[in-house]
C-alpha cells in the first residue's frame, strides 16, 4: 500500500494554458479560480493505492477476478496473452474544502466564478489520478511487471456495484473518502480506479472511453489511455 499527499497540483494547472481558444472570460475566471484556491488552500489533494495479488488465476468462463479476498467482475482486465497476476486498486481526492467553496460562491451569487472553480477541481482530481497512475506504473516496473486496462465502477467492463470493494482494496480511509451509496463518494471530487498488472500484458485493444458520446469532443481519453504510456512502462 502506498499513500501520498501534500503535493502540488494547483502549481502545474497554473502553468498549462487552457485547450482550444478560451474567451478572455473564460480566461480570467479560470485566472480567479486558481487564485481563490490558491489563498485560501482549497486542494488537499492526495491518493492511496494497493497492487494486490490474484487468489487465483483467472479464467474467461468465471468472468470474475478474485484478489485480496474480494471479487470485481472485471473480466475486460483478462489480456489475450500474457498473465494477469494481480490488481492495481486507487483512490484519489483533492479533499473537500473546494465543493464547500463551490457551494458559498452560488450562495454569493457568484455562479459564474463557482463554476469556473468546479472545473478547476475537475482538472486538478484528473492530474492527481494521473500522478497517481504514473506512480502506479513505476512501482510495477521496478516489479518488473506491466500494466494495461483502466476501469473506473459504472463503465462498461466495470459494474457500479463494484466501487465498494475497489475502495476497500484501495484501502480509501487512508485519505479520507468513503462511500455515501453505491456511486457516490465523500469528499465528492473524489475517483477510484483499478487497472490490471502482469507479466507481458499487451496493450488493450479498448478504452472506458470507447462508448462514451462525448469521446470525439473529449480529450481526457486519450490522456488517460494507458496503451499510450513510454514503452518502458508497457513492455
Amino acid at each position: 500500500m502506498r499513500v501520498a499527499r501534500g503535493f502540488d497540483v494547483l502549481g502545474q494547472a497554473s502553468a498549462v494554458p487552457q485547450s482550444g481558444r478560451p474567451s478572455a472570460s473564460r480566461e480570467r475566471l479560470r485566472h480567479e479560480a486558481i487564485g481563490l484556491a490558491r489563498v485560501e488552500s482549497l486542494i488537499d489533494a492526495a491518493y492511496s493505492y494497493c497492487i494486490v495479488p490474484l487468489d487465483r488465476p483467472p479464467s474467461a468462463e468465471d468472468l470474475l477476478l478474485h484478489a485480496g479476498g474480494e471479487t470485481l467482475p472485471a473480466c475486460w482486465l483478462i489480456p489475450a496473452s500474457g498473465e494477469l497476476t494481480a490488481l492495481a486498486c486507487c483512490v484519489c481526492t483533492i479533499g473537500p474544502l473546494l465543493e464547500k467553496r463551490v457551494t458559498s460562491l452560488f450562495a454569493e451569487k457568484r455562479a459564474s466564478l463557482a463554476v469556473a472553480l468546479d472545473e478547476l477541481g475537475n482538472e486538478m482530481l484528473f492530474a492527481v489520478s494521473r500522478r497517481a497512475q504514473d506512480r502506479i506504473h513505476a512501482d510495477a516496473h521496478r516489479r518488473r511487471l506491466t500494466m494495461a486496462g483502466e476501469l473506473h465502477a459504472g463503465d462498461p467492463g466495470l459494474d457500479l456495484s463494484a466501487q465498494s470493494t475497489v475502495l476497500r482494496l484501495a484501502q480509501c480511509e487512508n485519505v479520507g473518502v468513503a462511500l455515501l451509496h453505491a456511486s457516490i463518494m465523500t469528499p465528492l471530487k473524489s475517483t477510484a480506479v483499478v487497472l490490471g498488472v502482469g507479466i507481458a500484458l499487451p496493450p488493450v485493444t479498448w478504452s472506458r472511453c470507447d462508448l462514451c458520446p462525448s469521446r470525439t469532443k473529449c480529450g481526457i481519453g486519450t490522456r488517460s489511455d494507458t496503451s499510450a504510456l513510454p514503452a518502458a512502462l508497457t513492455a
